[in-house]
């Protein structure tokens, strides 16, 4: 994924640093134990220049999260806005991946979590494409993991490391078993999402998509909830069960890396036809145009990095 590491900087603490020098203690609390945050954040290229997408709600969330597990940010979110600008300019991004990562020192280690440093760290880099490219037309396969998202308060709507060791053993299963993704269920047995997206289902032109109870209310989510009610689309959160997701018209994941990809096989099934339905595809060129800064009515969304 990484390339061309050697001319790359990576934002630690107010300072620019060599990509390759840029390492933490063996000893980080947050190795250890998950105490840390992170986010995933998306910058492209618009006829005005680099501009981030959604810069500070991701940030927003970035701070709430680590309130949630007493983490006091040194930083304030304007501060790291401006870092995040900063870092994709100084790596030389016209667009990309960023990822800011709160984490905790060295300074001892045990559960006590007190007085320990508090780190921010943001990196940046090429993003083309997260699935095969043609995935975005010709869509995914998914299967139903064995790995739930048990109720857990502190995923939803929060970015924890600790949090997501199901969600790689999830992923790891579905590519094991020939598939490109995971979908996973909550403990009710209802669709939760997959290993690091948002699920949404297409029935009789109407999209449904999970409520955020049990699964990360993300931020491409909430944006294509916006964008499906601003075209005059009927859309609902409510519990869907898994047959629901084998009867579908349509189904789609969303994500910062996936943006808006078609699911068009589930458990080696073709979804309907098998190929990207009509609603999907309208989201999909309807983002492409918010991302791009062709769409004005949606300025509010991006952040220029110069």
């Amino acid at each position: 994924m990484f390339v061309n590491t050697e001319k790359k900087y990576i934002w630690k603490n107010s300072s620019f640093h060599k990509w390759d020098d840029t390492n933490i203690h063996i000893l980080s609390h947050t190795l250890h134990y998950g105490t840390g945050v992170f986010e995933g954040v998306r910058a492209y290229m618009t006829n005005k220049g680099p501009a981030i997408f959604r810069l500070h709600d991701h940030t927003k969330r970035l701070f709430g999260a680590a309130s949630k597990i007493s983490l006091k940010i040194p930083f304030s979110e304007n501060e790291l806005n401006k870092a995040q600008c900063d870092t994709l300019n100084k790596n030389d991004l016209k667009e990309g991946y960023l990822r800011p990562i709160v984490y905790l020192g060295n300074e001892g280690l045990g559960l006590r979590a007190k007085d320990l440093s508090v780190n921010v760290a943001i990196a940046a880099w090429e993003w083309p494409s997260y699935m095969d490219p043609e995935a975005k037309k010709n869509g995914i396969s998914v299967i139903k993991s064995s790995h739930k998202q048990y109720e857990n308060p502190l995923h939803s709507g929060n970015k924890i490391i600790g949090t997501y060791f199901s969600n790689t053993m999830a992923l790891h299963e579905a590519l094991d078993n020939g598939a490109d993704e995971a979908i996973m269920l909550d403990k009710n047995g209802y669709i939760s999402e997959g290993s690091g997206e948002n699920v949404f289902i297409v029935k009789n032109q109407t999209i449904f998509t999970p409520t955020p109870e049990n699964c990360l209310n993300g931020i491409t989510r909430q944006s294509v909830i916006q964008i499906a009610k601003d075209l005059k689309m009927q859309i609902y959160e409510k519990n869907i069960d898994y047959d629901d997701l084998l009867n579908a018209d349509e189904a789609f994941f969303t994500g910062t890396a996936v943006e808006i990809t078609p699911i068009t096989i589930v458990d080696n099934k073709p979804v309907n036809n098998g190929k990207r339905g009509n609603i999907t595809k309208e989201l999909q060129d309807k983002f492409q145009q918010i991302i791009s800064g062709e769409d004005s009515s949606y300025e509010s969304w991006l952040t220029y990095t110069n």
